[in-house]
């Protein structure tokens, strides 16, 4: 009987692992060298960062930063707030349909329940920039382009799908005699979605708004092509301004989008679990 043999599967074992957590660390470093490396070239002035482009700052400064908050012909502070207005709304709407209609296919059957579903879930396969010009000849002849509201149309109907699907394989992951017991109880059928269905989809609902989140305060194709008016840009059109022509300031260019990401990257982490715990307790199940 060979007894190097459980010695020797413990060893190939140990080595796979370390392998694995190498090939790992380097895929995360990869992913956050960008990060770190814009943060510190927003330090460095322009002439130094054309010089050396990769090196640290040997004089670190905060005037990118400062010209940037302190110029309002950036309009930075009035595209954050433009894009925190059309983010919130466009969440908040995702939220509540995708709550109602991906509950409504789950639990409601009717003759056209899966044709709904499928209808929905090929907003997801359509190309959204295939899309751009029908928009805009649509939304230029209803006399809706350049407004305040207009960004929402098509965030919120981008939006709903994944929702919906989301929600909908969540939902069924949740006891029909949860629903029951409510009824013998006497609780309606409002009581019951708002009060008991509701907070038990809180995960996969944070999931959604976290992932739309993203997808909405970056969006940049929609924003360039329906809103005209620099009062109405939202951030990613207000980073445009920072490229020239013939010559980009970088280190300012860095400094602007760390301003503007940081709204997000705090959402996220704030809610880093809630989008764990929803991604595992069903959120893909059908």
């Amino acid at each position: 009987m060979n007894t190097n043999a459980p010695k020797t599967h413990k060893v190939r074992k140990g080595v796979a692992a370390v392998v694995m957590n190498v090939i790992l660390i380097i895929f995360s470093l990869s992913c956050i060298f960008p990060i770190v490396w814009m943060a510190y070239s927003s330090l460095k002035e322009k002439r130094v960062f054309n010089a050396d482009i990769m090196g640290l700052p040997k004089n670190p400064t905060l005037i990118n930063y400062i010209k940037i908050l302190s110029n309002k012909d950036y309009h930075l502070g009035e595209s954050m707030l433009n894009s925190v207005r059309t983010t919130g709304l466009s969440i908040i709407l995702i939220i509540l349909f995708s709550f109602i209609v991906g509950y409504i296919l789950a639990r409601v059957h009717f003759k056209l329940n899966r044709v709904l579903y499928v209808m929905f879930l090929m907003g997801m396969l359509i190309p959204i920039h295939s899309l751009l010009v029908p928009i805009y000849v649509v939304f230029q002849r209803c006399g809706i382009n350049n407004r305040w509201f207009t960004l929402l149309l098509p965030y919120v109907s981008f939006g709903l799908p994944m929702g919906i699907f989301l929600v909908e394989g969540y939902v069924k992951t949740i006891p029909v005699s949860l629903e029951e017991a409510a009824a013998i109880d006497g609780s309606n059928f409002t009581h019951t979605l708002w009060t008991i269905i509701l907070p038990i989809c809180r995960p996969i609902l944070t999931t959604v708004a976290i992932i739309q989140v993203f997808s909405c305060w970056n969006e940049f194709s929609f924003a360039l092509v329906l809103i005209k008016d620099v009062s109405l840009q939202t951030v990613p059109l207000a980073l445009t301004q920072f490229k020239g022509q013939f010559a980009s300031d970088y280190p300012k260019q860095m400094a602007a989008m760390l301003i503007t990401m940081a709204p997000v990257v705090v959402l996220y982490f704030a809610f880093s679990k809630e989008i764990i715990k929803g991604m595992v307790s069903g959120a893909v199940k059908g």
